[in-house]
């Protein structure tokens, strides 16, 4: 006699025992590791989407008194959902206190002894932003202000899930007289500052870090000097426990031909199995500031996209980033669009200027895009890719037609594809006779033709 459950379990066994579909492998088409060939098409950088209610914060505290870079770190926390930042302004600086605006016209701004500090603010949707009384740092007689901590200087800070120690579940890499580290179970109680006097940085910029799962160490980026030529440098130090840090050494400069374009910050951060670099610009002539966009597949060597444009422009005069743009650490990605946070300022780098938190808008997975150029139609041959039953694509074919077939297959070639002539985020390739799970587990070639159109990842 076999029973109910029994018997239930013997039919659904074979259903059990079926092995789950992989989940698909999504890749950017700028990672030119994925790249053989090329035809007639450029690597162009991504374009934003401003806010229309920037700014979403500004300087209105006593202790706020120039917000300078702002040096924002974001994250949309997973454990409450909600959107935390950190950011660096100026809580002591003489000269903004002691000169009054209608005299600033015709006095130049000199920055004296200043102090900066370390403020939280937090945030349900990441539009509108509080900032909490917390209690915990003394500003002028008082702790009822949102400062976390006194003194470090453009401090990286980012949430740890890595790390066992509850404790350290916060990191903070900041410049105090040597490259520094803190550490918080909450993000808002840190301890004091412990020297890494081996990373031998000036870090007189926005420092930051991360935990690298695939390289499984520590990476941190601060600034280093040259100064026979007078260049800012991007760094690089790594560690395995936080604690014990390589000498920071050279990842990023000027261009050869145009020293006038330094590297002045650029926070990192792991994504689609690269490394990407939301790198500011301090164009010297003007005084400002705007951000462009590096990859690297280590996080050591890394290639410039489309140097001279910007992922994040300047905004017109009078705009509230009219004169600096400083990306935030930490990109919030969503499902529908990446959320670009930075610090703007409306006046040049080293002059007077009011700042403010601002944000910008990016499709998903568009930091960059192929496109042909010129009218003809552009060819992307990939190297060999590992099909996992459906390929997708995000891609703009909006005012032109995109088409993928697979090399080498029957059935799968330019012709027998059915065209994309839509602007999608996730769009499935179809064939007009070929059923790609015949493909299933293959290592295939793929060729994009796009025509008037812009590709900027892909699913297998």
């Amino acid at each position: 006699m076999i029973n109910r459950r029994h018997l239930l379990a013997s039919l659904a066994s074979p259903f059990l025992a079926s092995p789950a579909a992989s989940p698909l492998s999504t890749r950017l088409f700028l990672d030119s590791r994925v790249l053989d060939k090329v035809k007639g098409a450029a690597l162009r950088v991504g374009s934003v989407v401003k806010d229309s209610r920037n700014p979403l914060f500004a300087e209105d505290r006593p202790w706020e008194v120039r917000y300078d870079n702002v040096y924002a770190n974001i994250i949309r926390d997973p454990s409450d959902h909600l959107y935390k930042c950190w950011y660096s302004p100026f809580i002591v600086d003489p000269s903004v206190r002691d000169t009054p605006r209608n005299q600033r016209d015709r006095i130049p701004y000199k920055p004296g002894k200043r102090e900066m500090g370390v403020c939280y603010a937090v945030s349900k949707d990441g539009l509108q932003w509080n900032k909490p009384a917390l209690g915990l740092v003394d500003f002028e007689g008082s702790t009822q202000n949102n400062l976390v901590i006194r003194g470090p200087h453009g401090a990286g800070v980012f949430r740890d899930t890595h790390d066992s120690d509850p404790a350290r579940r916060y990191k903070m890499l900041l410049q105090g007289r040597r490259t520094s580290g803190s550490f918080s179970p909450d993000g808002l109680r840190w301890t004091p500052p412990v020297e890494f006097p081996s990373i031998a940085a000036v870090g007189d910029t926005h420092n930051n870090a991360l935990y690298s799962p695939r390289l499984g160490r520590y990476v941190g980026i601060p600034r280093l000097w040259d100064r026979s030529v007078r260049q800012r440098l991007v760094g690089r130090t790594e560690s395995l426990d936080f604690t014990t840090w390589t000498a920071a050494t050279e990842i990023l400069r000027a261009e050869s031909g145009h020293p006038e374009n330094q590297t002045y910050a650029m926070p990192i951060f792991e994504h689609r199995d690269l490394f990407l670099g939301l790198l500011m610009i301090f164009h010297t002539p003007s005084d400002t500031v705007h951000c462009e966009l590096a990859w690297s597949p280590d996080s050591s060597t890394w290639r410039r996209v489309d140097p001279g444009t910007p992922l994040i422009p300047k905004g017109p005069a009078g705009a509230p980033d009219s004169g600096c743009v400083y990306a935030a650490a930490n990109p919030v990605f969503l499902e529908k669009e990446t959320r670009l946070y930075y610090g703007a300022s409306n006046g040049p780098h080293t002059g007077w200027r009011d700042g403010f938190l601002c944000l910008a808008r990016m499709r998903p997975d568009g930091f960059a895009y192929f496109e042909p150029t010129g009218p003809e139609s552009a060819e992307i041959v990939t190297h060999p890719i590992r099909l996992n039953g459906e390929l997708r694509l995000n891609v703009d074919a909006s005012r032109g037609q995109v088409r993928v077939g697979i090399l080498d297959a029957p059935g799968f070639s330019l012709d027998d594809a059915v065209p994309i002539k839509s602007d999608s985020l996730n769009h499935l390739c179809r064939w007009r006779k070929g059923d790609l799970k015949k493909l299933h587990g293959r290592d295939v070639r793929l060729v994009v033709e796009l025509r008037s159109a812009r590709a900027y990842s892909f699913s297998a």
